[in-house]
């Protein structure tokens, strides 16, 4: 049976694009588990049975990927009817310990897996197979041991998905992109291989639309959190370091059950308000101070709430007794609330701020110095992890900070980080010590301010549910 009839049966169309393409290098930007390596597999062997190369020599972050890649190659020796024996574990360099699992076949030809050992890879000749290459331990030695595998004209295969940016692999594909490196370039995230039919594979049967979309929707939301989304499934590269406040110094800050109702906060009160009206968030914002430590007390989350519905949730606020300064974004929609409330409730206690660049940065820089020194406290909650590390900061070629929203990392448009911002910047000039009154007042700051009696007190025993306003 022709190769092109056999593949034309098994794959998917962007695994036949990859099959179809005969540059000398390709390189593969992908979702997890879309069928590369199986297909790549198929290719592999067809390649040995043809006699177009001696040998192949493949590479995965570990052994078990191997394993599997053999096991494909055995299928497909099957289909293509040519006599195949796998050897199992062999040593193939005794005096550097090198092994490999081996399939020989009735021609000659071998695929090997190899351990992500770059030394295995050392005086080889043939086909090169870099699986996952982003996740090996030392992609650049790898790469150096790998590719002259190929001066006598055999092809080169990368696969992978992202690991950050601060790799090798990354790299390539930018190169790639910038027409740097005449390579085959391929890109599949989940939403192209489910459009091509890969939840229909998965599911058995025919999909529409509708089904699609809930499949990857449901795919999204098991993930848990955005980077493994963006990383693992949509060929978007995330590097922590770019990320203004990161995973672990977010986590610091999360403490459970934290809100309160408005009747029970107690201490100074401050208030930070993020406006929006269509596409954004309203999100308001309210801190108790507790010695040093600000305490999340409020937070209110409003979409597409009309102006009245947002004026009355913000004054129902900052009529609280112990409101001591509020700030409110006058940017654009915000302006009017903004003025209203200071003529409602004084210029003493609402300041309107007006987002230019300059204050940007100082409330941003602000929060993240009170996020590094745990002396703000927030919500053990997804949404608000999410929101508060997707803000990244670039620098303009005019040399300007500006704080931007990662692709598709959160709802909103960093809203709650900045009523977050808002909030540590009104309570920078506190007022007073907090006055513990009642028997809950009295266990709720003993939570917060035992968190440096250990560990487990600082961060939490448990992970608990949302409550209060």
């Amino acid at each position: 049976m022709a190769s092109n009839e056999v593949s034309r049966g098994y794959f998917l169309p962007y695994q036949l694009r990859w099959l179809g393409d005969d540059s000398r290098i390709k390189i593969w930007e992908k979702s997890r588990r879309i069928g590369a390596t199986y297909v790549q597999a198929f290719e592999d062997v067809r390649d040995c049975v043809k006699g177009r190369v001696p040998s192949v020599w493949f590479s995965s972050a570990d052994e078990t990927a191997g394993k599997e890649y053999i096991s494909y190659c055995e299928k497909w020796a099957l289909v293509f009817h040519a006599a195949a024996q796998n050897l199992g574990e062999t040593v193939i360099d005794p005096k550097k310990g090198i092994k490999a699992t081996t399939l020989v076949f009735a021609n000659g030809a071998k695929i090997h897996a190899l351990s992500s050992n770059p030394k295995g890879f050392r005086s080889k000749g043939g086909k090169v197979i870099l699986d996952e290459y982003a996740f090996h331990d030392d992609p650049d030695e790898l790469w150096k041991a790998a590719k002259p595998c190929i001066t006598w004209g055999y092809p080169l295969r990368i696969l992978s998905t992202y690991n950050g940016k601060g790799n090798r692999y990354y790299r390539q594909v930018e190169d790639c992109k910038k027409g740097k490196l005449n390579w085959g370039l391929h890109t599949t995230p989940i939403t192209l291989a489910v459009d091509e039919g890969f939840a229909d594979k998965i599911c058995g049967r025919p999909l529409g639309p509708a089904e699609r979309q809930a499949w990857l929707d449901a795919e999204r939301a098991d993930c848990g959190d955005e980077d493994t989304w963006l990383q693992e499934y949509m060929c978007i590269p995330v590097d922590e370091s770019t990320a203004f406040l990161t995973y672990e110094m977010i986590a610091k800050c999360e403490r459970p059950n934290i809100l309160l109702p408005l009747d029970e906060i107690e201490g100074d009160f401050y208030v930070g308000v993020d406006i929006g009206r269509k596409k954004d968030l309203t999100v308001i914002w309210g801190l108790e101070r507790a010695a040093t430590v600000k305490a999340t007390r409020v937070l209110k989350i409003m979409e597409r709430a009309t102006f009245e519905m947002q004026r009355q949730a913000l004054y129902e606020i900052l009529g609280h007794r112990k409101l001591r300064r509020a700030c409110i974004d006058a940017t654009g929609l915000g302006m009017q609330l903004a003025e209203e409330a200071q003529k409602d409730f004084g210029r003493f206690r609402v300041e309107a701020v007006t987002f230019t660049a300059k204050v940007k940065e100082a409330m941003a820089y602000d929060l993240r110095t009170a996020v590094e020194d745990v002396a703000v406290l927030i919500p053990d909650e997804h949404q608000v992890r999410e929101d508060l590390h997707s803000v990244r900061k670039t620098v303009t070629a005019a040399g300007n900070v500006r704080f931007d929203v990662a692709s598709s990392e959160a709802s909103g448009h960093a809203d709650r980080f900045w009523a977050l911002a808002l909030a540590n910047h009104a309570a920078s000039d506190p007022s007073g010590p907090v006055q513990v009154t009642s028997r809950r007042r009295r266990e709720s700051l003993s939570i917060l301010q035992g968190f440096e009696d250990s560990p487990q007190d600082r961060f939490g025993a448990s992970r608990g549910s949302l409550s209060g306003f």
